[in-house]
């Protein structure tokens, strides 16, 4: 008998050290980086050990924003509206929903032709299809 690999969607991205893609590393990178802020802080207070807690504690919540999904869950509004999607995907959307002031702009090409065509047809105008 013959062994088959079963296909996956992968999205090009290599694994590092097996557990680590390299939008993983990068995340929990940025996530160390932001604990050891912590670090010097606590070092400062001769508290070394919680500071490296807090270097391994950011660490790992980067490695999940960076590899996760949201869950597809229907208990809560906010799984339901974004579950199966990546968890950093739905923080940069919320961060840009935030800095447009809870704008959205969602252009809908068909929805805009049907529009143009019913104002054109109110006004006694020619389209053209």
């Amino acid at each position: 008998m013959n062994t088959y690999g079963i296909p996956r969607d992968v999205k090009g991205e290599g694994r590092i050290l097996f557990i680590f893609s390299t939008k993983a590393l990068i995340y929990t990178g940025i996530g160390a980086a932001i604990g050891m802020l912590f670090y010097f802080i606590f070092s400062l207070i001769n508290m070394k050990t919680l500071g490296f807690i807090f270097i391994v504690g950011f660490g790992v919540i980067g490695f999940a924003i960076g590899t996760f999904k949201v869950p597809n869950s229907s208990a809560f509004e906010i799984t339901r509206k974004t579950g199966g999607e990546n968890i950093d995907d739905v923080i940069k959307r919320y961060i840009k929903f935030k800095k447009e002031k809870g704008k959205i702009y969602v252009y809908d090409a068909d929805r805009s032709l049907e529009k143009y065509k019913t104002k054109e047809k109110e006004e006694g105008g020619k389209i053209n299809e």
